[in-house]
């Protein structure tokens, strides 16, 4: 009677087994993308400065923002509160669609040292060899940064105004784990 319960207690053990295997990842470990920003830095307002206004607008589909100097600085004709540069913050598809015509640009090839702990950024030199983008002489050529956050699913504990907390060591995004969602969506890593 005895050997029936051991060999009853070995089968249930082993179904527990088999349910522990078909359990799924956790999906709060899953990592997604957060933001991604794109800056392009003209140096100078006036003519050129509206000019990647409405060319980042053309590219992101979104309305871009100026960003102004911080401090004055003569030698470059930069006053302090001058508008400097464009930049947009996408967020969903529109920011996935974005970084891998981005990747494009790149070959799907970053350095190690492009990327952080939950972030990477790359800069593309001209925007005209993102994928159907032509050449415009009215525009010319900028260039143009282009960085990237990821997330896990809890991170707005962080950013929220009741109840605000840190995330907990566990739950941040290392450089290694940044590395493996890279290689997920085919991008190559060189030393």
């Amino acid at each position: 009677m005895e050997a029936v319960e051991l060999k009853e207690l070995k089968e249930r053990k082993d179904e527990r087994k088999g349910k522990e295997e078909k359990k799924k990842e956790n999906p709060m470990r899953e990592i997604l993308i957060d933001k991604v920003v794109v800056n392009i830095g003209v140096g100078e307002s006036g003519e050129r400065h509206k000019k990647a206004m409405m060319l980042l607008e053309q590219l992101t589909g979104q309305k871009p923002t100026p960003t102004y100097a911080e401090k004055t600085i003569k030698n470059f004709d930069i006053r302090k509160g001058e508008a400097i540069g464009v930049k947009v913050t996408l967020r969903g598809e529109r920011a996935m669609k974005f970084l891998k015509d981005a990747l494009t640009v790149k070959e799907f090839r970053l350095r190690r040292r492009q990327i952080g702990k939950g972030e990477f950024s790359f800069g593309i030199a001209e925007h005209i060899d993102l994928p159907g983008v032509s050449y415009d002489p009215d525009v010319g050529i900028f260039g143009m940064d282009v960085c990237v956050s990821l997330k896990r699913r809890g991170y707005r504990v962080a950013r929220r105004k009741i109840a605000r907390t840190k995330i907990g060591k566990k739950h941040r995004i290392t450089k290694e784990e940044t590395i493996e969602w890279l290689k997920s969506i085919g991008v190559e890593i060189e030393g």
